[in-house]
């Protein structure tokens, strides 16, 4: 699938835009200046914050729709794990709870990197997945 470069909607490659009749379509897989295709790019941003932080900041990825979208993402993902991760440390010291949390604790882990997982190969494959009130935020944030 492309994306409309000037509205960022999905479109089917060499196709037109139907929402703002944009004439020249912008594929996932089209070089960056920097070298990376833009669905890399989406998936590299998932590695730790900083490249997240990095593509928001530099100039040939800022512009794009896709890459930024994933990299806000990301970030939103990574706060709202943390905040996981704390609000599970202080059940983990409450008396009579705190031994749930043991069970609790891998679990989520595990949960943590199959979503993780996801994240980066929807991104490599050029789509735009969205999770639940994450991906919203993101969307708004990209549309900017």
């Amino acid at each position: 699938m492309a994306f409309c470069p000037t509205c960022g909607t999905q479109i089917p490659d060499g196709a037109t835009c139907p929402k703002c009749a944009g004439g020249a379509v912008q594929s996932p897989s089209a070089p960056a200046a920097a070298g990376l295709t833009d669905n890399v790019a989406g998936a590299l941003a998932y590695v730790t914050i900083i490249p997240a932080i990095v593509f928001l900041v530099l100039e040939p990825f800022n512009k794009k729709r896709f890459i930024r979208f994933h990299a806000f993402q990301c970030l939103f993902f990574a706060v709202a794990w943390t905040a996981l991760w704390i609000i599970l440390a202080f059940i983990g010291h409450i008396p009579f709870l705190g031994w749930a949390t043991v069970l609790v604790w891998p679990l989520v882990s595990l949960a943590g990197f199959v979503v993780w997982l996801i994240l980066v190969l929807k991104a490599y494959q050029g789509q735009m997945f969205k999770l639940p009130v994450i991906g919203d935020l993101a969307e708004q944030q990209a549309g900017k």
